[in-house]
């Protein structure tokens, strides 16, 4: 490492400060959106936007974000993707109406590429040894800060303004701007190419439409020609995208690179356990605020509900790091597997065990657990089996498919507590809430299996690069 460069520790300390400072933001709405349909006079469609704008806002600009990173400096982008995170969280704070909101949180969105950017600069500048519990901190951070932000928000919408939720979150992120600006280095690993124009607006295209048909398919019917159409639409984009980037002299995303096995069944894997997990956490805070009078839950209210998945946030702070450890030593599918299989296990207590408090406080613990064994072994299989100069917009699309797995697990929960209700009422029975665990629980052993099969094998530049140096040392 060059002389003068920041102690890894100190970057590593900084990068995880910004991770917290997004997984914050993400997840603090949550709690707030009747409030913001309530105090804005929206309809509870658009106010599900505010949500669904910062998705795919995320969605099209994380891969982008990490292609540019590789080519013209992952600390740059950075500060680019942080900037625009302030401003959006700055002006979701001032906004006036609905719509203004909306704008300023899919300007926020843009934030999403912190995450891959920040895996790119770990591999870069961390020691061999200490690369995998790298990835492993800051992919807890990712879930940590995710569950606390739901408890803060309870707490914040329950006594003070929704603006204030943004208005803290702008603090972090400021701080955060000037901590990577001062101290996080700027990566000398490049990859050498021009801005792959096309190919960037056809995946943002695809992305869009595929993302709206998720997020809105329960509110105008999943067979509405509107849906219908919009996932032809994304069909039709995604396959004229692959066909641009395999034709393209300097691609935006190297086809064969996302084609290798290693990386291809990682990827399957991420999307499965975005299912799984994300349909876990979102049932969760529904389930303990449902009244008892129903005959399940125990009528939380905002807080109390985040708080059940405290022991989730407190389970992956340490079991992110250990996946590194892990992987270290025995490889990193035995992380991701174990982890899955851990998931499948909080899966099946939610549905199976679930009358008493304790019994939805452990399975939120064994959920974390699993979830940061998970999420830190992912980004390290892909750190593996990619070039170092694709790391950015590699681990992009890995958080690309992860969040389009998350909108459906999420969607596919909300309609099953739509379709199975009490009585006559429009209140969601056990039934649902069991369904949608099963459901989780059989994805999550599904991604296990997966993660058993995943070999690590040398990306094709890597293996041509190893040959031609085997080759030169041969000769007399």
């Amino acid at each position: 490492m060059e002389t003068g460069r920041p102690h890894h520790n100190l970057t590593l300390g900084i990068l995880t400060f910004a991770g917290t400072a997004f997984a914050l933001q993400q997840t603090m709405v949550f709690p707030a959106l009747t409030t913001f349909q309530r105090e804005l006079g929206a309809s509870t469609a658009w106010t599900t936007w505010v949500l669904t704008a910062f998705l795919v806002s995320a969605a099209v600009t994380t891969p982008i974000f990490g292609r540019l990173g590789d080519q013209y400096g992952k600390e740059r982008m950075l500060l680019v993707t942080l900037s625009l995170f302030l401003a959006g969280s700055i002006g979701a704070a001032a906004a006036w109406d609905i719509w203004s909101l909306i704008g300023f949180r899919a300007l926020s969105g843009a934030g999403g590429a912190l995450f891959p950017l920040s895996f790119a600069i770990i591999r870069d500048e961390l020691p061999p040894e200490r690369v995998k519990v790298g990835f492993g901190l800051l992919s807890a951070v990712f879930g940590v800060g995710g569950g606390f932000g739901i408890v803060l928000s309870g707490v914040i919408v329950d006594h003070f303004s929704w603006r204030w939720l943004f208005i803290l979150g702008s603090i972090a992120v400021a701080l955060s701007i000037v901590l990577v600006h001062r101290f996080v280095p700027e990566s000398p690993v490049r990859s050498p190419s021009r801005v792959d124009v096309p190919g960037a607006l056809l995946l943002s295209a695809a992305l869009v439409t595929l993302m709206i048909s998720l997020t809105e398919g329960e509110h105008w019917g999943w067979t509405s020609s509107s849906v219908l159409g919009l996932a032809a639409a994304s069909g039709g984009l995604f396959a004229a995208w692959g066909l641009v980037e395999a034709r393209s002299a300097s691609p935006m995303v190297d086809m064969r690179m996302l084609a290798h096995r290693p990386v291809l069944l990682t990827n399957v894997t991420t999307m499965i356990s975005g299912f799984a997990l994300f349909s876990c956490f979102v049932l969760v805070p529904a389930f303990v605020q449902a009244p008892t009078s129903r005959g399940y839950g125990f009528g939380a209210s905002a807080t109390e509900a985040g708080l059940f998945l405290l022991p989730s946030s407190v389970a992956m702070l340490f079991s992110g790091p250990a996946a590194g450890v892990i992987g270290r030593r025995f490889g990193s599918k035995w992380p991701l597997a174990g982890g899955m299989l851990i998931v499948t296990f909080a899966a099946l207590l939610l549905a199976e065990a679930h009358d008493e408090a304790w019994h939805v406080v452990v399975a939120s613990g064994a959920l974390g657990a699993g979830v940061g064994l998970a999420f830190a072994a992912m980004v390290a299989l892909i750190s593996e089996n990619v070039r170092q100069i694709e790391m950015g917009v590699a681990t992009g699309m890995n958080t690309v498919v992860r969040m389009i797995g998350a909108v459906v697990g999420g969607q596919l929960g909300a309609a099953l507590l739509t379709a199975q209700t009490i009585g006559e009422t429009s209140s969601p029975s056990e039934s649902a809430f069991t369904t949608a665990f099963w459901l989780s629980a059989v994805a999550a052993l599904a991604a296990s299996l997966i993660a058993l099969s995943i070999g690590t094998r040398a990306p094709r530049g890597q293996r041509e690069a190893a040959d031609v140096g085997l080759s030169r040392l041969a000769e007399p």
